[in-house]
Parts: C-alpha cells; sequence; structure tokens
C-alpha cells in the first residue's frame, strides 16, 4: 500500500561520505600541524610534508614569489641538498604557472615543453608526473607555487587538483603570517643591532664590545646546551646590556687613567640605567625577561658584584653567562689606560673566580670554544686581516686546550697552534684618536 509514496521518506545517512570525511579530516591535520609555525623555513618544510602525504606523492616543493627580484625561491625541497634555490619566476613550469596562474596537471613531464630536466640530470631522479599549482593570497595576487612529483600509484587526479587547492588556501595565510613575522623581527633586530653600535661608537676604542659580548655569550650558550630560543633572547640581552651608559658623561667613559671613587660610583650607574630604559620597552613575552639578563652582567654568585648584590641562583643564567662574556672581552680589549692583558692572565683570572664570582659550569662550558672563533670574535673589527690558513689550523685546539699548554708548557717550545693564537692576540693596532670632550 506504500508503493506509491516518494522515496524522500527513506532516511539518508547523518554523515558525508567516507572520501569527504577523509579529505575533511586531513586538512584539519594540515591546519593544526602548521597552525603555530612561524619560522619560514620550518613552515614551508611541514607544508611540503604534509602535501606529499595528503596526495600520494614522492616529492614537494614549494616556491615563493619574490617580487622585487622577479624570482621564485625555496631554501627546502625533498631530494634536495639544503640550500637556497632561485631562479627567474619566468622559468621552467614552476614559472609558467607562477605567470599565468594556470594549473598545469602533466602525467608526462619529458612530453611538456615548460619541463626542464637539468635537476634530473644531476641528480639522477627520474620525474614523471606533476601537478602545479598557484598559491593566492587572500587579495587573490599569487605568493607562491606548488610542485607535486610523481604520484606513487597512478596519476594525479582532479580530486588531487581540488585537495592542493583547499591545501593552498591554509597554506597562503599561515605563510604570509610567517612572513609578517620574519620582517618584523628582522626590524627589532636591526633596530637591536643599530642601538647597539650607536652606543658602542661614544669611545672609538671599545666600537664592536656590544658585538663580542654577543658573540662569546652564544658561543657559551651553545656549548652549555641552551636551546635556539634561549640563545635568541641571549643575544638581544648582550646587545642590548650596555645600552644604560648613554647616560654616562663622556669624560668618565674615555678617561685614560685610573677612575676616582666617584666615577667610578657613576660608570656603575649605566648598569640601573640600563635596566630602567629597558623596563619602559613592550617586549612579547618570550622576551620580556630581556630588562633582568642585561642588567645583571655585572652581579657575581658570591654576592660582591652590583647593582643589586644578587647572589646563585638569584642571578637569571643569561645575566651569568653575560658576566663571562662581558669580563673575558675587558681583559682581551684595549683600553685608553693599557693594552690587550696577557692572555695567561686572563685564563688565571677566569679560573681563579671559577665557581665564587663565575659560574664554573658556564667557564668550563667556555672552555670548550674552538681558537679559530675565538680569534674570530676576538678580532671581530679586523676581520678582513685574517689568514683562513691559520684559523683552519687553530680548529682542532680549544681554549682549554691552550690553558693547559700556557700553564705546563715550556716558553722556549711552544706548540704551532699557541704561537699562531699570540700572533694575533698581540699584534698591535693604531689607537683611534680620541675625541675631544
Amino acid at each position: 500500500m506504500f508503493e506509491g509514496i516518494p522515496k524522500l521518506m527513506e532516511p539518508k545517512p547523518l554523515h558525508p561520505c567516507k572520501g569527504e570525511h577523509d579529505r575533511l579530516q586531513t586538512l584539519l591535520k594540515i591546519t593544526r600541524t602548521i597552525a603555530t609555525e612561524l619560522n619560514l623555513d620550518n613552515l614551508l618544510k611541514l607544508i611540503m610534508d604534509e602535501v606529499r602525504e595528503a596526495l600520494h606523492a614522492d616529492r614537494c616543493t614549494v616556491f615563493l614569489v619574490d617580487i622585487p627580484r622577479k624570482e621564485l625561491w625555496s631554501k627546502v625541497a625533498h631530494g634536495i641538498e639544503p640550500g637556497e634555490i632561485r631562479f627567474p619566476a619566468t622559468k621552467g613550469i614552476a614559472g609558467y604557472v607562477a605567470m599565468t596562474g594556470e594549473v598545469l596537471n602533466i602525467p608526462d613531464c619529458y612530453k611538456n615543453p615548460h619541463f626542464n630536466p637539468e635537476i634530473d640530470i644531476q641528480t639522477g631522479y627520474r620525474t614523471r608526473s606533476m601537478l602545479t599549482f598557484p598559491m593566492r593570497n587572500k587579495k587573490g595576487e599569487i605568493i607562491g607555487v606548488f610542485q607535486v612529483l610523481n604520484k606513487l600509484a597512478g596519476l594525479f587526479t582532479h580530486e588531487d587538483e581540488e585537495m592542493l587547492s583547499a591545501i593552498s588556501i591554509i597554506a597562503s595565510s599561515q605563510i604570509e603570517n610567517a612572513q609578517l613575522y620574519e620582517e618584523q623581527e628582522k626590524t627589532f633586530e636591526s633596530f637591536v643591532e643599530t642601538l647597539a653600535s650607536t652606543i658602542d661608537a661614544r669611545d672609538p676604542l671599545t666600537a664592536g664590545h656590544s658585538r663580542r659580548i654577543k658573540l662569546y655569550a652564544d658561543e657559551i650558550a651553545r656549548l652549555a646546551g641552551l636551546s635556539p630560543e634561549e640563545r635568541k633572547i641571549l643575544r638581544t640581552s648582550a646587545l642590548l646590556h650596555d645600552v644604560g651608559k648613554i647616560g654616562v658623561r663622556e669624560n668618565v667613559l674615555t678617561k685614560g687613567s685610573k677612575l676616582t671613587e666617584d666615577e667610578y660610583e657613576h660608570i656603575k650607574s649605566h648598569v640601573v640605567i640600563t635596566r630602567n630604559i629597558l623596563s619602559k620597552i613592550h617586549f612579547t613575552r618570550e622576551n620580556s625577561i630581556i630588562p633582568d639578563i642585561a642588567s645583571t652582567h655585572h652581579e657575581k654568585l658570591d654576592g660582591s658584584g652590583y647593582p643589586d648584590g644578587l647572589k646563585g641562583n638569584k642571578i637569571p643564567l643569561g645575566g651569568k653567562i653575560l658576566a663571562i662574556a662581558d669580563v673575558f672581552d675587558a681583559l682581551t680589549s684595549i683600553r685608553h689606560y693599557r693594552d690587550r692583558m696577557d692572555f695567561s692572565q686572563v685564563l688565571d683570572h677566569l679560573n681563579r673566580d671559577s665557581g665564587t664570582k663565575y659560574d664554573s659550569r658556564l667557564i668550563r662550558a667556555f672552555e670548550k670554544i674552538r681558537l679559530d672563533r675565538l680569534i674570530e670574535i676576538i678580532e671581530n673589527t679586523h676581520t678582513d686581516l685574517l689568514n683562513q690558513g691559520a684559523l683552519e689550523s687553530l680548529h682542532p685546539y680549544t681554549l682549554l686546550d691552550l690553558d693547559q699548554v700556557l700553564k705546563n708548557g715550556e716558553p722556549q717550545h711552544k706548540p704551532e697552534f699557541v704561537k699562531i693564537f699570540e700572533n694575533y692576540y698581540y699584534r698591535k693596532y693604531i689607537r683611534p684618536k680620541k675625541t675631544e670632550a
């Protein structure tokens, strides 16, 4: 009796078909994977891996458009050694897609006139099928190109094109976020570098001090096993550690003789000024510790430092590292009233105060620095005078090796690496003329 009733009453599936469900799950996974990554190189690698997996392909490359240079570029590509790849935006299949906005689904690359087999010839790889897809931003502008190689089973399909279209919407938004973040980081870093150079330039003799502190501190942090994020914060703190010297009188800053007690107290005030200046800057949450690190580079483990006489773990780890870097640079740099300190005395100073004024674990880390790297930092303002062959001969040796030879070796029978190091360390330079106040 119900035969005439339309089939509209038949129950409908409550969920989309399995294929659509899988597609949505894939897109959700990709979104979750890339949503929080702001490092552009890491992001491109994640996107490449996700596209390759989603399309069941052998390889994938994401090329970005460099508008000012009219080029396509990438730093990461499956099957190719790491390194930046750049070529004209009009060249090859990727260039054609970037210029025209067309989607090219090529079943046999060697039959396509735009295909360039040079990379296949160089690597021995055989490109068969290729799906090349333009990536657009919210304005519809092409900002990059996906190039997906060799479908693992069969050829790339229309469904693959639709999937890549959906992925490109997700990816383009995050890539633009990463590019904006990178630009902001570069702007901030250039501001910090310029500020540090400006402060250092008040005294031509100490020019480059903040940069050397940054390099020493980064080496200590690396050798002590700090994370890339911690090292980045430390490098910024190092560049800003002496910003308070803007409040120090020039006749005190560049005095060519021993400071009076009042002058010494005045120059010590630069640390408090540093803290006051930096505390007024709106740092991001991860950088909010920078004022504390920068303003504790004269604190000592035993509480004998300044401005607060902090002891032990009350001093931030970054401050402990800067303390070592700062005193090492002070002792190994030319000053108005003296030349570089004898290097054996520099090492004696660090060893004597290790565990009392300076963190012994960090001193041991610093002792692992390679001598070629040490000379590169010491001579940072004279890198044009460094001989690469001589530096290479120093590379096998560390600061600890040098310390042991200077303590136990016979002065008349110095190893060759010690002679090379000392030739650099003790050579004379023309002192910059003191600026009249």
